[in-house]
């Protein structure tokens, strides 16, 4: 859940209408419109809330290779786009059960960003998913670099639950809960600090006092330690109907005890998507 958001939110958008097994079998092109209640990293966020609505497009090869574009902007800070990303990436299916992928993403931040991931444009990542039967389990590793470097761990487990139809036959509801358990350095941490302190002096305040204050909160945990960062508790509800999909969701984000003093302990987010392949 880098934006859960995702966002995550994001490095790459998971779109669910393209696990659908007929479309495995197909060049698809899936266009996606989200809005979320503020932006997360790793269930992570900042005292600052902020809101966004993100727009994104994946085109996947029937051999399991996409591609994957997007942008997204903070409805309260900035007057231009606040991330712009281009990815790649691979999935194969070795039975009903396992799949396995990798991508890598590179996302270009402004040069004033107020976001945790702006330290890290770069992320390569490995999953591996695993499908139990009664429940299905995520294994995901990142590796993120640029201005610094950090390795994330997650570990998701999700049971998709159908609610029956909506209207008709057609429209299909389901409900997907899902448990994931975040870890990582936090070294992307000092250089957020480094420019909250900078935008703080352009704002006109004391050098020594904002530094100061950044100075204590990056010495309060070691950035360089792999520790827990957060256990995300995500509950999206999905209407699905032909070649679209309507979200809505919640998630609720439990920092772990090794987490940064400034960073908020427990957060809510709410978003909205909507999803449509061709």
């Amino acid at each position: 859940m880098k934006l859960t958001f995702v966002l995550l939110f994001i490095c790459l958008v998971n779109f669910k209408v393209c696990a659908q097994e007929d479309s495995l079998k197909k060049t698809t092109l899936t266009l996606a419109l989200m809005y979320n209640s503020n932006v997360s990293y790793y269930g992570q966020a900042t005292n600052d809330k902020f809101p966004y609505v993100l727009a994104n497009a994946s085109l996947r090869l029937p051999f399991g290779l996409y591609f994957s574009a997007g942008s997204y902007k903070l409805l309260n800070y900035g007057s231009g786009l606040s991330e712009t990303d281009f990815g790649m990436g691979y999935e194969y299916d070795f039975n009903d059960k396992f799949n396995m992928g990798i991508a890598y993403t590179r996302s270009f931040f402004p040069a004033n960003s107020p976001l945790l991931q702006a330290a890290n444009e770069n992320n390569i990542s490995l999953t591996n998913s695993y499908n139990w039967g009664w429940f299905k389990s995520s294994l995901n590793t990142d590796y993120a670099f640029g201005k610094q470097r950090d390795v994330f761990v997650s570990l998701n487990n999700a049971k998709e639950i159908s609610l029956g139809s909506f209207l008709n036959d057609k429209n299909q509801i389901f409900i997907e809960p899902a448990l994931e358990l975040s870890a990582g350095t936090q070294r992307y941490y000092e250089t957020y600090i480094i420019e909250k302190g900078k935008r703080g002096q352009s704002k006109g305040k004391g050098k020594g006092l904002d530094m100061q204050q950044g100075n204590d909160v990056t010495s309060a945990v070691e950035t360089d330690k792999f520790s827990l960062l957060a256990y995300n508790f995500a509950f999206p509800l999905s209407l699905l109907r032909a070649n679209y999909i309507a979200e809505v969701s919640y998630q609720l984000s439990v920092l772990g005890a090794q987490s940064q003093t400034e960073l908020k302990p427990v957060q809510s987010f709410f978003g909205v998507a909507f999803y449509y392949q061709f």
